[in-house]
């Protein structure tokens, strides 16, 4: 069983990455938003993204940095076929993942006026916001020294496999297929 983990920017591409996975690698989906979703309307909270960051550093906070992840790792586990799990955002949830055995982390980056333009058209409930919004949201995701909180530049640096998204999707796919073909799959 393999296990691929994404981090990323926002808007960068993690869900195309996904997508092409699941549909032309037959790579189960295990999402970090859809487990966040699930908790927060139990709540009976907005789905947003202060809502979700707010929830996820609290479940890191209350159990451990790598909580949310190795819950979506013992499902994968249960499968027993290859697997993504969306979206790595501490270093903890990296560590635990390279202890589980063989894991690799994916990191996707592009240009922001590209990411934005992205989120605007996927429109998803955390994507109806200003330039300014999208900014200042990524800037508090970036970086911190509380391991219970997301840290995507960390992550980013500790990805064994970074892909470029300022081009068009066949770009993209020859860039994942190209480091597949490294980890023998």
């Amino acid at each position: 069983m393999l296990i691929i983990g994404i981090t990323g920017t926002l808007g960068a591409g993690k869900g195309t990455i996904v997508d092409y996975l699941i549909k032309e690698k037959k790579f189960l989906h295990f999402s970090v938003r859809r487990y966040l979703i699930e908790k927060i309307e139990k709540l009976c909270l907005p789905v947003n993204r202060e809502t979700m960051t707010s929830a996820a550093n609290r479940l890191r906070y209350n159990h451990h940095p790598a909580y949310i992840i190795e819950q979506l790792y013992f499902q994968a586990k249960t499968e027993d076929k290859n697997a993504i799990i969306e979206s790595i955002r501490t270093p903890g949830e990296v560590d635990f993942l390279h202890k589980t055995g063989k894991f690799y982390l994916f990191a996707v980056d592009a240009d922001p006026k590209i990411r934005y333009q992205r989120i605007r058209l996927r429109a998803s409930e955390t994507d109806h916001v200003s330039y300014e919004t999208f900014l200042a949201n990524e800037k508090r995701e970036m970086s911190t020294t509380d391991p219970s909180k997301q840290n995507l530049s960390k992550c980013i640096e500790m990805a064994d496999f970074r892909f470029d998204n300022n081009n068009d999707l066949q770009e993209l796919y020859r860039q994942i297929d190209r480091v597949l073909k490294k980890i023998s799959l």
